[in-house]
């Protein structure tokens, strides 16, 4: 359930961004009018892609709306003990071991049960 509430803030927070392209792409066509309908469109189009491109960036990778995960190799599993990649969830919306000063790593399989136990404790891990 958390991933939808995560994805609608997406598409909301990108329909709010398609809204604010509007009049800035039409200021950069006032501004080009002397020049023809195609050119004035493409170099309208080139400005929008410069400047929303690192809102969209944003919307679509911010750490404040997906979960934040810290992955190495070859380290030692805090539940098992086999060297193995770890994996290790550093923040959610409800979780945050951002500071925290002895990281446990997990190999995939404890992993995805450290998931299930956090989900069941509350934690939105999607």
């Amino acid at each position: 359930m958390g991933w939808c509430i995560d994805l609608v803030k997406q598409y909301l927070l990108y329909l709010f961004r398609w809204q604010l392209s509007t009049p800035i792409l039409a200021g950069v066509l006032y501004f080009m009018k002397g020049f023809s309908v195609t050119a004035s469109t493409i170099i309208a189009n080139l400005v929008g892609g410069l400047l929303f491109f690192w809102v969209d960036r944003f919307i679509f990778t911010s750490p404040y709306l997906a979960p934040q995960w810290e992955i190495r190799e070859e380290v030692k599993c805090a539940d098992c003990g086999d060297i193995a990649k770890g994996f290790r969830l550093v923040r959610t919306r409800n979780y945050d071991r951002t500071r925290d000063k002895n990281p446990e790593f997990r190999c995939e399989r404890c992993s995805q049960h450290k998931i299930l136990e956090l989900k069941k404790r509350g934690i939105m891990v999607d």
